[in-house]
């Protein structure tokens, strides 16, 4: 220990003949023998002190070291302020007057404001020399300019949707309080979006900037632009305890169901009174969640016209058309390369069509062939239901009438209801069919017919005990749909086999938007609505023919006294 003391007061005494580490530890013996770097002499003991000086010293350099690191951090912020500066002195150049002072940067001039602004910056807000982009006239103003609460742009290709998307939540980037989010089905997919906001954000605001990682626009006033994505429905729960004042959704026919949409409108709130809430999306036709947004938004309304949904708030559709963009539809060559596309995209992207789905099981279904306005149907034309029971689900019920003159089946009445039991089926059928002149024979779906454990009647049973002339029918799947199919087909005389009253929405929308099954493609979708497709096919599959029309004259006089021969078919 005696020899440690000695050799750490020569240390202090001699510090020429020892070499030191950056902090001024030892490294060399007195006679010149090299010790590990940055360890200690050997023999040296752990309560080694340096002496008040080398202290002080060292302390200082760490000093010296914090301060030049806080002053590059603080020379790097006054590199980005000046450039901010010299951004902002661009945009509040365009506004100056010799005599009068900058707008303030980030301030929306409203009507009452521009009017007690200088005229020099009066003239130059009316030359539009500061303005980064100007909607098209038509659907994109109206959507920018929309009040409702629940609003989507939506139908052909090229209409300037997207770029509408990303200019609307700047409504409100001017308030503090301002929450917005841009969605997408996939995150890759926001790529575009997101490339397009890095041109028009930093010019609409001078000094916000982007994080990259969060996916999120800072602007100066202290609100924020949010871009995310919604591949399945548990995604929602990324926004839980999230509130927006603003949420768009670009190409919301890629979302599967309505679930997570209605979720995410329950995260519309804001605590500025002076910030009003949107929901905003856009859309082409066609896509796996086309049926729910078309049933939400086209079917539910007047296009253009505002209206209130069942759930309370305001909604509009306003459709897009690509003649909307003169910068593609003056070009011509998108537009020829939307004609060359099959005929189904074709009229989805280009005539912005939402009755026609791609991957739709019956592409042949044209509205304007196949549905035909009410009339009289004579008395004489053979008549006959299909049926579909179900009870958690919805029952379906079809009739259809054969035209003596071309064989053409015509449906023209539907039944497309829930929750309903074989009694309840059969009453309403009873009433429904009391305009018609005779009973109408009809076939029902075999399951209509199980039992399953029960000791009471089956519903067709029950059906054919209120005196319902009813038949199992032919569930053979792939001959249905052919025989679908053949009955859509146009025929020499330019009318169809088939077609159907506008009284029939049910049976007219699946016919619409019923989808391939991707398994069996000879096949529809099971897990699709299909129930008055069912009704209908089986109808077709009872074979209705033209029938000699005494023999109906004759059945109408044995109604009063009909009684079925056999209580499970019926006759």
């Amino acid at each position: 220990m005696e020899n440690d003391n000695s050799d750490l007061r020569d240390w202090e005494e001699n510090p020429h003949l020892y070499l030191t580490d950056s902090d001024g530890g030892f490294i060399l013996k007195k006679d010149g023998t090299p010790r590990k770097k940055g360890g200690r002499p050997i023999g040296a003991t752990s309560n080694y002190q340096y002496s008040n000086e080398q202290k002080a010293k060292n302390a200082a350099k760490r000093s010296v070291t914090k301060k030049r690191k806080a002053i590059e951090k603080i020379e790097r912020q006054l590199k980005s302020k000046r450039k901010t500066l010299r951004q902002t002195t661009d945009v509040l150049g365009k506004l100056e007057n010799e005599s009068s002072k900058p707008t303030e940067s980030g301030q929306i001039v409203t009507e009452d404001k521009l009017s007690s602004l200088p005229k020099a910056v009066q003239l130059e807000i009316d030359k539009g020399n500061h303005v980064i982009f100007h909607p098209n006239e038509g659907p994109q103003t109206e959507f920018l300019a929309a009040d409702e609460k629940d609003v989507l742009y939506g139908g052909a290709a090229g209409g300037g949707k997207s770029y509408a998307m990303l200019i609307d939540p700047l409504r409100y980037c001017h308030k503090k309080a301002h929450r917005a989010l841009i969605l997408r089905r996939s995150m890759p997919e926001l790529r575009e979006l997101i490339d397009k906001s890095r041109e028009l954000y930093p010019q609409a605001f001078p000094g916000c900037k982007f994080k990259e990682v969060e996916k999120v626009w800072n602007f100066p006033s202290g609100a924020k632009v949010e871009f995310g994505f919604l591949e399945r429905d548990a995604d929602v729960y990324r926004y839980q305890g999230q509130a927006y004042s603003w949420i768009g959704f670009d190409e919301i026919t890629h979302l599967p169901t309505e679930f997570g949409w209605n979720y995410l409108a329950s995260r519309l709130r804001t605590t500025d009174p002076e910030i009003k809430t949107y929901l905003r999306c856009t859309a082409n036709p066609g896509g796996i969640g086309a049926n729910w947004v078309k049933k939400r938004y086209v079917d539910s309304g007047i296009p253009n016209e505002s209206r209130v949904g069942h759930d309370g708030l305001t909604r509009k559709f306003i459709p897009a058309r690509l003649s909307d963009n003169p910068y593609l539809a003056n070009d011509g060559v998108y537009e020829q390369m939307l004609m060359s596309l099959p005929p189904v995209q074709r009229k989805q992207l280009l005539e912005g069509n939402w009755d026609v789905n791609e991957g739709a099981a019956f592409v042949e279904f044209d509205p304007e062939v196949h549905i035909v306005s009410p009339f009289q149907i004579p008395i004489t034309w053979e008549r006959i239901k299909g049926i579909d029971y179900g009870y958690a689900s919805e029952s379906a019920c079809v009739w259809g009438a054969v035209d003596r003159s071309d064989g053409t089946l015509i449906i023209y009445r539907e039944l497309y209801r829930k929750g309903l039991t074989g009694e309840d089926l059969g009453r309403i059928i009873t009433d429904m069919e009391m305009q018609d002149p005779f009973s109408v024979s009809g076939v029902l779906d075999t399951s209509a017919w199980s039992r399953t454990g029960t000791t009471g009647p089956t519903v067709g049973e029950t059906l054919v005990k209120q005196g319902h002339k009813l038949r199992r029918a032919d569930k053979n799947r792939i001959q249905g749909k052919i025989q679908i199919h053949e009955y859509l087909k146009v025929q020499p005389s330019g009318r169809p086999r088939l077609q159907i009253f506008n009284t029939c929405p049910s049976l007219i929308k699946e016919l619409q938007s019923i989808p391939l099954d991707t398994r069996n493609p000879e096949d529809v979708d099971t897990h699709a609505a299909d129930h008055a497709y069912d009704a209908l096919r089986y109808l077709i599959m009872s074979r209705p023919r033209i029938n000699n029309p005494m023999d109906n004259l004759r059945q109408y006089h044995r109604e009063s006294i009909y009684r079925p021969l056999d209580d499970t078919f019926g006759y």
